[in-house]
């Protein structure tokens, strides 16, 4: 899968893409991640990609004229043209459901915004998928942008050492959070690892982990006022993460 990144910051992406999963993706060929500064499609002298708003407003706008080419020139040095996601809080909440449909894309264009936004004429030219990671406001989109890729990749073929990991986890049923996780020492400063997780007791460890996960899903739910989706009804395993 390839992800183009468009950006007035592409050396933010520079460590990133050098880390842990994604960088292992990356050598073994499963991933691309290229990385365009948008102030290269400028046409003003000093390089500049933002104005003042009409109507007046604190704050800088991003230039239609560079971004809209930005994008054209991209998409035209690869094959599909790819699917164009912008990335602002004024767009839908990003859902383990939208991961799951974006990673079906072989090609993402991942447009970053900065200051005070987007003028809205590169919105209606471009017709792109708008997508927010959440109800709050970043200095830009670079960060939600790994959220993006970092969410995508977990779905790609190959990329996590057991693909499992991502079927069994939290988001991965709408609503229903994972199960709480242990590991060695069983005991840790007056804390125990459950009886059940040491038992070997196949059908017990399913049932406590299926209803540790019913217990977290509501207890969540409950606390951000029912900001969550509702549990599915099914009595099947799952688990999750989720940013």
């Amino acid at each position: 899968m390839r992800f183009d990144v468009l950006t007035l910051f592409p050396g933010i992406f520079e460590s990133y893409v050098r880390q842990s999963l994604l960088e292992d993706a990356i050598q073994a060929g499963r991933v691309q991640v290229h990385t365009w500064n948008i102030r290269d499609w400028t046409e003003d002298k000093h390089n500049r990609v933002d104005d003042r708003p009409f109507g007046g407003g604190p704050g800088m706008v991003l230039m239609a004229q560079p971004v809209v080419d930005c994008v054209a020139a991209v998409r035209a040095k690869a094959e599909p043209p790819g699917k164009l996601v912008m990335l602002t809080p004024a767009g839908a909440r990003l859902t383990q459901r939208t991961v799951e449909a974006l990673a079906t894309e072989p090609r993402l264009l991942l447009l970053c915004g900065r200051y005070e936004g987007f003028d809205d004429r590169i919105r209606q030219l471009l017709n792109p998928t708008e997508i927010s990671v959440g109800d709050f406001v970043c200095n830009g989109g670079e960060v939600p942008a790994m959220v993006v890729i970092d969410s995508v990749i977990r779905l790609i073929p190959g990329v996590l050492g057991d693909q499992a990991s991502a079927a069994d986890e939290s988001h991965s049923e709408d609503g229903r959070l994972e199960y709480p996780q242990y590991t060695r020492p069983r005991a840790f400063r007056g804390l125990d690892v459950p009886d059940v997780l040491l038992s070997g007791n196949h059908a017990a460890v399913a049932k406590w982990r299926r209803e540790q996960s019913e217990q977290r899903s509501r207890t969540s739910a409950s606390a951000t006022g029912g900001l969550r989706p509702p549990l599915a009804d099914t009595r099947d395993e799952s688990s999750a993460s989720g940013g």
